[in-house]
């Protein structure tokens, strides 16, 4: 017992080690994950699913051999290739900002990708293309594909969200493949990413079954170095997966606009996820206007949260999972909510920055590309900053740019064009337009439609060539100001995009992805010449062959003999027809 007690003391007084509480010290991780329901004006319910592992360590400085809540593959990857922020988004479907509102973080429809690299990265391009291969294997991905053709360097959109010492933009690389489909295939390897995979936690929701019988669906993973403290003497790595879907009630024949967890995921919330620190459901439930609420949660929230979000003044009801009266009444949590009364359609918000794109003109010759900006704000004027990216099969005429506010010339602050190279690189448009309150912008450029070589057309020519959608930046005017808050006990949805000021917010709005006709040859003429002529050959040279080859023989004609005509005899006398 004695030798126990010593033994025991000892332990004590040596502790870990100076260098296990260092490394305790510097690389604490922690996992926060969130849950966001918002009814969205037209009806249908967006839920959007955030995972954020923060790690307390320099991926740059020396190796890591130990990982533990944040990915391994991510984290080597980070560190071998000299990543400084990794940005991929893959979207199924187009968030409709029109009439849904503006997202808590957007995607272009297919595969998105937007990387920053060290400035100690020597070959840039070739750490790119290593990059876009790597996440490929990892996401199960057509990023392979990335090259190029469809890689742009922009010069002004797409600031780093993290940490950044410089702004060179020449460490930045971009490329959108708006042909991705989204599928099952890339949505596992998502969720084997999460601590907990997808068996505690919120991401038991994940259900693919569930998940992509949608009208939007968007998977991203974002990766950036942030402050350890407010003295941001230090940096930790960010890692962020969200997840955002749209479900539609009234398509789906049940008609009402009711719904609960159980409706929309097909399963409910049992446990938390064992190595989170803070497991949460925000439900929107922000009155639209001043006389009464429309809607009603069910069962009693544990506490309601008031927050500025985009310039609105939001109410949610939270639900902690780490708390322990939540789960005492019952052993899971189906979170149900309900309308007081029918919503009007004159109620429903216009969004302040939206915008459309669409394709004019007629023929498989020239064609017109043209893009529509709304500025809705009553009495506020911002600036806006738009990319465009048009394959090189794509001729722009630059000289027929136009911009238009009211049917009055409006000549951007800041252009900035990298013409297309056959072959080789895409066309690069980026231009800084001031937008007049309660305005619309109409911007148009016209084009004209090249002539592939036949090895060149996709297997489905004649389904169209899809052009990447249009990016729209911009700090748009709040109408409630915003108070600094600290990101740590902020929700995940407000401190993606932290605001600089109180007066303003970030916003980034992505168009439609366009669908062009080019010229395309009649694929199935070299396969009907090829019937016929070996049709053709078949007939002539198998005729021609058999004459040559064979060989005829005269047989003269041979009466017959004594018992033929015997038999003809009989036969005459039987009355049966000679032989």
């Amino acid at each position: 017992m004695a030798a126990a007690a010593l033994l025991l003391l000892l332990l004590v007084a040596a502790g870990p080690g100076p260098g296990r509480a260092g490394a305790g010290r510097e690389r604490r991780d922690a996992l926060r994950e969130e849950l966001l329901l918002s009814p969205l004006p037209t009806g249908d319910v967006a839920a959007t699913f955030q995972f954020r592992t923060r790690w307390d360590t320099d991926l740059q400085r020396g190796a890591v051999s130990h990982y533990r809540l944040f990915p391994k593959a991510l984290g080597r990857l980070v560190a071998a290739l000299g990543v400084r922020e990794l940005h991929l988004a893959l979207t199924q479907g187009f968030w409709r900002t029109r009439y849904w509102g503006q997202p808590p973080l957007q995607a272009p429809a297919g595969a998105e990708l937007w990387v920053w690299f060290q400035p100690t990265v020597t070959d840039v391009d070739k750490a790119w293309k290593e990059l876009s291969n790597i996440l490929s294997g990892i996401f199960c991905a057509s990023l392979n594909f990335i090259d190029s053709t469809n890689t742009v360097i922009p010069t002004a959109s797409f600031k780093p969200l993290g940490l950044a010492n410089g702004t060179d933009h020449h460490l930045l690389r971009y490329a959108v493949l708006p042909r991705e489909v989204v599928c099952t295939e890339n949505l596992t390897p998502w969720k084997k990413l999460l601590p907990c995979g997808s068996k505690a936690g919120l991401a038991v929701l994940l259900k693919a079954e569930r998940l992509f019988h949608s009208s939007y669906h968007s998977q991203a993973v974002h990766i950036r170095p942030v402050c350890r403290d407010a003295s941001c003497l230090a940096v930790s790595w960010e890692l962020r997966q969200t997840l955002t879907v749209v479900f539609d009630f009234f398509s789906s024949g049940q008609g009402k606009k009711d719904w609960s967890l159980f409706k929309m995921f097909s399963r409910t919330l049992t446990d938390t996820c064992p190595l989170a620190s803070q497991s949460k459901v925000y439900v929107d439930i922000s009155p639209k206007n001043k006389e009464k609420e429309l809607l009603e949660v069910s069962p009693p929230p544990t506490s309601v949260h008031e927050a500025i979000v985009q310039g609105d003044k939001k109410t949610y009801a939270v639900y902690d999972l780490l708390s322990p009266s939540l789960f005492n009444t019952s052993r899971s949590l189906n979170v149900q909510l309900k309308w007081k009364r029918p919503q009007d359609s004159s109620e429903m918000p216009i969004p302040t920055l939206h915008a459309q794109r669409y394709v004019g003109g007629y023929g498989l010759q020239t064609g017109e590309i043209c893009t529509l900006i709304y500025n809705t704000h009553p009495y506020r004027a911002f600036p806006v900053i738009l990319l465009e990216t048009v394959p090189w099969y794509l001729r722009l005429y630059v000289h027929t740019l136009t911009i238009t506010t009211k049917g009055k010339e409006n000549k951007p602050s800041y252009i900035h064009y990298q013409p297309a190279q056959d072959r080789r690189r895409p066309h690069l448009l980026e231009m800084l337009i001031q937008l007049p309150a309660n305005s619309v912008t109409k911007i148009t450029i016209q084009f004209e439609r090249a002539l592939l070589k036949w090895t060149e057309y996709p297997p489905d020519p004649n389904h169209g060539f899809y052009v990447g959608s249009s990016v729209l930046s911009a700090l748009v005017p709040s109408v409630t100001a915003m108070k600094d808050m600290d990101v740590e006990q902020s929700p995940l949805f407000t401190s993606l995009f932290p605001s600089s000021d109180g007066s303003s917010y970030f916003v980034r709005l992505y168009t439609e992805p366009l669908l062009v006709n080019l010229p395309t040859p009649d694929f199935s003429m070299p396969y009907n010449v090829i019937c016929l002529t070996c049709t053709v050959v078949a007939v002539c040279y198998g005729s021609f062959y058999n004459l040559l080859t064979r060989t005829f023989h005269v047989e003269e004609p041979s009466r017959g003999g004594l018992a033929k005509r015997l038999a003809n005899v009989i036969r005459k006398f039987r009355g049966v027809p000679p032989l």
